[in-house]
């Protein structure tokens, strides 16, 4: 395995993709408040002092829904108004309904990137585990975005780390998608499953190798990742780098496989094509991984 992980020392990482935006970002529907009336407009526009004075007769509506089936807790963590988010909470509203993408208040702190509002839902017992329509949790959302802090706050309270969405798919294995190097070594740190799989068995080894991410395939061969293992198809992570076109990998690991093997392996086995082919897209025609479903009708 050492001998492994050396041979990828010796393969030029591919060039780290654009960043990509923070999936869910705010629409503008989320930041107007005109068209409300009452608690939701309040809560928008984080307008607290508004809030107080119309709470003794709008406080049985605390819990009502917009047309998008937002709440005001909805709208206040949306727009990132913490001290509205403290005052609904401690007026006992209901923490964890979900709008029409099927995300809670907590879900919508979190893809905005609100921590303080995070905090607070989270203190109140807001549920960390809830899944939207793609079976995302808010733990998937902070690791795509990617957020430490946020993984680090949500771990705190119990969130599911190994929690799948409806791809099977795990925050690390999402953190592999998104390319996000950091959050697939913090996650690895904070325990999570690095033999876990997807729907069709996929180990988060082969979505690494088919996205061609060599530093991250460095990462979880150094926490424990089997060669060995195979999806439903029959196929192992040796397999994944064939069928991705990164022909360097393919050779130097078929090479390594087949010298632990015989048991011929010697100090100068271990060099090979040092250079992978920068402009690899990263994506498998024969095996198509595709992402999590992150965004629109079928995304939260």
């Amino acid at each position: 395995m050492q001998r492994l992980i050396g041979l990828l020392g010796r393969v030029r990482e591919r060039p780290p993709s654009g960043s990509a935006p923070a999936p869910g970002a705010a629409g503008a529907s989320e930041l107007r408040e005109e068209g409300w009336g009452g608690l939701h407009s309040a809560a928008a526009s984080g307008d607290l002092a508004r809030l107080q004075r119309r709470w003794w007769r709008k406080r049985f509506r605390v819990n009502g829904r917009n047309a998008q089936k937002q709440t005001p807790l909805h709208l206040a963590c949306a727009n990132g108004h913490a001290d509205v988010v403290r005052f609904l909470a401690g007026k006992k509203c209901q923490l964890n309904p979900r709008d029409n993408s099927k995300k809670s208040p907590l879900m919508k702190a979190v893809e905005h990137q609100h921590k303080d509002c995070v905090a607070i839902l989270l203190e109140h017992g807001a549920n960390p585990d809830l899944r939207g329509a793609g079976g995302n949790t808010a733990l998937h959302l902070a690791a795509a975005i990617p957020s430490k802090s946020l993984v680090e706050l949500l771990l705190e309270h119990n969130a599911h780390i190994d929690a799948q969405n409806k791809m099977g798919y795990t925050p690390l294995a999402v953190a592999i998608t998104e390319h996000c190097e950091e959050m697939v070594e913090f996650l690895l740190q904070k325990g999570a499953d690095v033999h876990a799989r997807d729907r069709h068995k996929r180990t988060t080894l082969m979505v690494a190798v088919a996205a061609g991410d060599v530093n991250v395939i460095r990462l979880l061969l150094r926490h424990g990742a089997e060669l060995s293992h195979e999806d439903e198809f029959g196929r192992t992570a040796l397999s994944y780098a064939r069928l991705s076109g990164y022909a360097d990998i393919y050779n130097q690991w078929e090479e390594f496989v087949n010298c632990e093997r015989t048991g011929e392996c010697s100090a100068g086995s271990t060099e090979g094509p040092a250079v992978l082919d920068s402009s690899c897209s990263g994506t498998t025609a024969d095996v198509p991984l595709g992402a999590p479903a992150m965004t629109g009708a079928d995304g939260f």
